[in-house]
């Protein structure tokens, strides 16, 4: 018997694939968990307008992220922050202030929690940071930090 599932199921296939599966599975316990749907023409036909709706989705995510990423690439972020002796900065810089820096100058918003700093940025120098746009897209924001 053909079903449409609405769910993942473990070993039989993801969300909105449609699938064969014995007549007794798919009565006694896919349908009534509202994990499948009998698979006839108008179930099938909603479940392929869904997988292109979500496959355009992803392409056009996709898309987005390549473009951020090829603007991120070509920004370098200045920071202008007092320091001690041997160049070391009272502090340091975090992902919270990198974030506000991109916004401010760049007019770019990206969560915190997807910028990820190699090490800690406690001296003056040139660092740099990965930023993780989508997956498998990964931006490389170049840090610039002067002391005064």
């Amino acid at each position: 018997m053909k079903v449409v599932l609405n769910k993942d199921v473990k070993g039989i296939g993801k969300r909105l694939d449609i699938v064969e599966v014995s007549e007794g599975y798919a009565r006694n316990y896919l349908i009534p968990r509202k994990l499948a749907v009998v698979a006839d023409n108008k179930s099938t036909s909603e479940a392929k307008t869904k997988k292109e709706a979500i496959q355009y989705k992803k392409d056009t995510e996709r898309e987005n992220a390549e473009k951020l990423k090829e603007k991120l690439e070509k920004t370098v972020i200045e920071f202008r922050l007092k320091v001690g002796e041997g160049n070391k900065l009272f502090g340091s810089v975090t992902n919270k202030e990198i974030k506000d820096k991109l916004k401010e100058t760049s007019s770019i918003d990206i969560d915190r929690k997807k910028i990820e700093l190699k090490g800690v940025v406690k001296t003056t120098g040139m660092y740099e940071a990965n930023i993780k746009l989508y997956e498998g897209i990964i931006a490389k924001l170049k840090i610039k930090v002067v002391g005064v």
